[in-house]
């Protein structure tokens, strides 16, 4: 039997990705602590959401309900093709453009609710800021550094939902590599619309939050992906986009090293 060589001295074995992944997602749950803590601020936090969430739902519905004539529009070269692959391809370019909407609908909810509940949202994040100990506050971003980089992380879900769409017309495995890559990458852009408000108002710039946050990527996305399917479920996104403004405010904390990797999985609470 081969023997195993030992670590060498000095060097320490990184965190385990998968490890970390669960443990973003259990950062959510850390969110949702503050619904027992502070209930009267994450309640105000149901408002924006309940609205920004209506207005999507109408606009889904009303795209879903015509997304007939719009695959027929958009696969219009397949028109003189066999009856059997002409329908097969316009049922997967149909789930591929459902799926690239759902990534749309998870990203544009979470911009928007936060743009609308701008001034709800903060408080949520100044309890967790000040529950989790005070910071050294750096020159917030003016009002076009931040548009600038709101229309970049909308071009990014902009392109995430195409890029989802095509894999949709891969034959046979498409629809469940859409769903599978979707989840992840609307995952992430998730993550990072979430943490933008805590880390800007340390002084960060985009590349300086995207650098800090790529050093903790699996835990970064774990989180992400948790909220993203939370939004999935009926109502859920009404009801947890609190609590992700809550666990998104503990994430950014620990990925600048101000609060133990204990209390963010929730051992703290």
């Amino acid at each position: 039997m081969t023997a195993i060589p030992p670590t060498p001295a000095g060097r320490r074995r990184g965190p385990n990705p998968i490890t970390e992944f669960f443990i973003g997602a259990s950062t959510l749950l850390r969110g949702f602590s503050y619904w027992r803590r502070r209930p009267g601020a994450m309640a105000l936090g149901l408002i924006p959401a309940a609205i920004v969430f209506a207005i999507l739902i109408a606009l889904i519905v009303l795209l879903v309900t015509n997304l007939d004539p719009v695959t027929i529009f958009l696969t219009g070269f397949a028109e003189t093709w066999d009856e059997g692959w002409r329908n097969l391809l316009r049922l997967g370019f149909g789930l591929a453009l459902i799926v690239g909407l759902i990534v749309l609908y998870a990203f544009s909810f979470t911009a928007l609710t936060l743009l609308i509940g701008d001034w709800f949202y903060q408080r949520i994040w100044r309890i967790v800021e000040t529950d989790l100990g005070e910071f050294t506050a750096g020159p917030e971003p003016g009002f076009w550094r931040s548009t600038g980089d709101a229309l970049r992380l909308a071009m990014r879900a902009i392109f995430t939902g195409l890029l989802i769409v095509l894999f949709g017309l891969v034959p046979v495995v498409g629809t469940v590599l859409a769903v599978v890559i979707g989840t992840f990458l609307s995952g992430r852009l998730v993550a990072l619309e979430l943490t933008t408000r805590p880390l800007e108002a340390r002084g960060m710039t985009r590349q300086q939050r995207r650098a800090a946050l790529r050093s903790h990527s699996p835990r970064v996305l774990g989180f992400g992906v948790a909220v993203h399917v939370c939004f999935l479920i009926p109502g859920g996104a009404i009801l947890v986009m609190p609590a992700a403004v809550a666990g998104a405010t503990v994430l950014a904390k620990h990925v600048l090293g101000e609060v133990a990797a204990a209390e963010v999985s929730g051992s703290g609470v």
